[in-house]
């Protein structure tokens, strides 16, 4: 018997699985309603608040950045030249790394910070009402699992699409 499936069937799962489209599709809607309210994309709203969060006192490298947030390094690069354009970050040489730069907030970026505060605190409270720690805890553990299986997933559709165009004749995509 698979673990996914109960009394034989696989019911259970795939609308587990529909309720995670859901919810996911719902948390991206909330990021848009955040750079909205900052007259900013998603990836733009994520890149300010994580540059908020992971800062310090120095600043904030690209790669790190990136991991945090869990975008493409080139995409938080072209995220950090827009939000430079819009007054809210700055850029200076990393001193430990010469190769690198860091990133933080301007004081136009940290006021943007303080004004979409009390909203994103407002919608967290909904999202999250009811949840207890433990269950956010139990989420967390298989989001990590999840993720990265995903990798393999993915790996896997781009061999099956890969095998696909053999077969048919044409080239596919390259990784």
């Amino acid at each position: 018997d698979l673990p996914m499936l109960v009394g034989g069937s696989d019911v259970a799962f795939r609308e587990t699985l529909y309720l995670m489209v859901l919810a996911f599709s719902r948390l991206y809607t909330c990021r848009e309603a955040f750079g909205r309210a900052l007259s900013l994309t998603a990836s733009q709203f994520i890149v300010l608040i994580g540059t908020a969060y992971r800062q310090g006192s120095e600043g904030v490298s690209i790669r790190t950045l990136a991991d945090h947030t869990q975008l493409a390094a080139t995409h938080v690069t072209t995220e950090v030249k827009r939000l430079i354009g819009k007054g809210l970050l700055v850029k200076s040489a990393n001193m430990h790394d010469r190769r690198g730069v860091l990133v933080r907030l301007t004081p136009k970026g940290e006021d943007a910070i303080v004004a979409i505060n009390p909203f994103l605190r407002r919608v967290n409270d909904r999202l999250f009402h009811n949840v207890a720690r433990e269950e956010f805890a139990a989420v967390s553990r298989f989001l990590s699992k999840f993720a990265l299986n995903s990798e393999d997933a993915l790996a896997e559709i781009r061999r099956e699409e890969r095998d696909r165009a053999t077969r048919e004749g044409w080239t596919a995509e390259p990784d």
